[in-house]
């Protein structure tokens, strides 16, 4: 199987690129967020809360990664992936909420509605996408034929077809039965829209041709699906950050199918994601060390496998995973 790094290279080829362009996010998407210029301007502070709280980022620095090793402008996909990560930190808010999955804990913080009440969390989520379209509608290093592309995209991901639709199935079929194909549809939508939106930006941005769109697009799906499984069997995690047993009763691939065929999917869903990477050129690209953030466990020892196994081996073992992404 083809491996994106050698372990024992990633940290010295992939670490301080890393560093730097999360360094970037952080301090990009401060600048972005509106700032509170009065002590009860809770929205905006709310906003600020929930965006900056500590996270690994992978969506913006995946698209922008991404972007630059297809040859695109690096400011633009930078103001881009910030543009996705509020909408990502939207989406949390709202599913956090009492009347969607009632959650008490996220990034190892209480969740928004918690902590500045229910009211301010909605308008929070409503003001985090508006702003987010903001962002991307003016993009100035980029064409009006190209921003325009974007906010399309984008819109799409969000809505009545994408992660609104993803969310509904989950609330309203996640406790009936469901096939295997069903969950892993409702997967991609709640999970796998975002990506799919984010890497296809990332090509408009590059001026991507129809094959690289391709493949770009087979990627998220098969990042969709490793993410959402991932979560699933963190979903018990006392070092998730989030409020654990969430998923009790929902008919998920874990329930369905149990851990060891789940861990399987998940190994084959990532062996997908480093073809993908090999096909677009981009497997010496520091997107490995981001993804490896996410699916690799703490005390996994370095050399003798692949990434994605080391990972997979580390979780085998019941070592505890980092993910507050």
């Amino acid at each position: 199987m083809t491996t994106i790094a050698p372990p024992h290279s990633a940290g010295a080829d992939h670490d301080q690129p890393l560093a730097v362009a999360h360094a970037a996010v952080e301090a990009r998407l401060a600048a972005l967020l509106p700032s509170a210029g009065h002590e009860r301007d809770l929205v905006v502070a709310a906003m600020r809360d929930c965006t900056l709280a500590p996270g690994k980022r992978l969506r913006p620095l995946l698209l922008l990664f991404t972007a630059q090793g297809l040859g695109a402008c690096p400011h633009a996909a930078l103001d881009l992936g910030c543009a996705v990560e509020m909408v990502h930190a939207a989406s949390l808010v709202l599913d956090d909420l009492p009347c969607m999955d009632n959650a008490a804990l996220r990034r190892g913080r209480p969740t928004l509605h918690l902590a500045f009440g229910e009211d301010v969390a909605v308008l929070t989520a409503i003001a985090l996408l508006s702003r987010a379209f903001g962002v991307v509608a003016g993009l100035q290093t980029v064409g009006p034929d190209v921003r325009s592309d974007l906010v399309v995209t984008l819109t799409s991901a969000i809505g009545a077809d994408g992660l609104v639709k993803g969310q509904l199935q989950d609330l309203r079929d996640g406790a009936r039965p469901r096939t295997a194909a069903e969950i892993a549809q409702t997967n991609q939508l709640k999970t796998g829209a975002l990506f799919s939106a984010l890497l296809g930006m990332a090509g408009r941005l590059a001026g991507a041709g129809e094959t690289q769109q391709g493949t770009l697009q087979q990627l998220a799906g098969e990042l969709g699906q490793a993410f959402q499984l991932h979560d699933d069997l963190h979903d018990r995690d006392p070092e998730s950050g989030k409020s654990m047993g969430l998923d009790q009763g929902k008919s998920t691939l874990l329930a369905m199918c149990g851990e060891m065929q789940v861990r399987q999917r998940l190994e084959a869903h990532l062996q997908s994601v480093e073809q993908c990477l090999t096909s677009l050129g981009l497997q010496a690209s520091p997107i490995g060390g981001v993804l490896r953030k996410v699916f690799a466990s703490k005390g996994v020892p370095a050399g003798g496998s692949t990434v994605w196994r080391q990972g997979l081996s580390g979780l085998a073992v019941g070592g505890a995973v980092v993910h507050h992404v």
